[in-house]
């Protein structure tokens, strides 16, 4: 049975070392109504998204528009890089990604993030076997769930990201299957 997952990275945010409460810049509310528009076009029967406000805020277009509301999964937040700020925020997540197993105090390894996106993704795969699913997420727990599945998905990958993105992921049951980039900057279908 096929599954598809939407991930939406989150648009453009405003920001604030809190992280749970971080909303969208005005730039973010306008790219959030480019991602409502192109998601206009799959049939979606579910819209999930991590806890954090900018997520939630980049989805919520697609979620009214289909008259569903938003159900948050704490598996999808983004991971944490460390219990406080970073000096060199690049630096310390291109540790991370040399260093697998590697963490900042009080923060989480890649593999360590990695299972907890990829225990989330299986318990949606289990419970929404067979639908469409839009997810907003954030740009290290989105390229670590894919680098479970396909190794090309890795720092360089993550560093390309746009705010927002979205990446259509297809499964069959529980095996994963292709992803496929939907978002283009000029906010247009990619066909």
């Amino acid at each position: 049975m096929l599954t598809n997952l939407f991930f939406v990275r989150h648009a453009h945010s405003v920001y604030t070392p809190e992280e749970l409460t971080r909303p969208l810049s005005e730039k973010g509310v306008k790219d959030s109504n480019l991602v409502t528009d192109i998601l206009k076009h799959q049939n979606i029967d579910h819209v999930i998204s991590s806890p954090y406000q900018r997520a939630i805020q980049t989805v919520e277009g697609v979620a009214k528009s289909r008259g569903k509301i938003i159900e948050t999964i704490d598996g999808f937040k983004e991971r944490i890089l460390s219990q406080s700020p970073v000096e060199d925020f690049q630096l310390a997540v291109e540790k991370v990604w040399e260093e697998p197993t590697f963490s900042w105090d009080g923060g989480e390894s890649n593999v360590n993030a990695q299972e907890r996106g990829i225990h989330a993704l299986n318990n949606l795969l289990a419970r929404y076997a067979g639908k469409n699913i839009v997810i907003g997420t954030h740009g290290n727990i989105l390229t670590l769930m894919f680098n479970y599945y396909d190794k090309q998905y890795n720092y360089e990958f993550w560093k390309r990201l746009e705010m927002p993105d979205i990446y259509q992921a297809t499964f069959w049951d529980k095996s994963f299957v292709n992803v496929r980039k939907l978002w283009k900057r000029v906010g247009r279908y990619n066909e």
